[in-house]
């Protein structure tokens, strides 16, 4: 069981300010864009990442938080026996990952992923 990758989702509909500020301004790469998400990636040794989206895709909330791993199918066991409720799939989108929504013991949304 391995997390890839961890990135931080902001709710916004401006994403041309996003991109004017994040891209023209802090120098960062546009690594996704579909329209309605856009993932700016930094450089360097941690490789930060920043996602703003108008929606979290397939007509599902934006999530806090999207985490990549290895072995979804693992991690999906395992929050449904840790008793956590799944808000979203397990679902194969059209943009190629497979992924699911549940809140953390904190209340957060995640958007658990694996590329397919």
């Amino acid at each position: 069981m391995v997390v890839t990758r961890i990135v931080a989702n902001v709710a916004t509909t401006q994403l041309d300010a996003a991109k004017a500020f994040y891209g023209d301004i802090l120098g960062m790469t546009v690594a996704m864009d579909h329209g309605w998400i856009v993932t700016f990636v930094g450089h360097g040794s941690a490789t930060p990442q920043i996602s703003f989206a108008a929606e979290g895709g397939s007509g599902t909330p934006v999530p806090d938080l999207s985490i990549e791993v290895e072995d979804l199918a693992d991690i999906h066991r395992r929050v449904v026996a840790a008793g956590y409720a799944i808000e979203y799939g397990p679902a194969d989108e059209p943009w190629g990952v497979r992924r699911f929504y549940v809140r953390d013991p904190f209340g957060r949304l995640l958007n658990i992923l694996s590329h397919a």
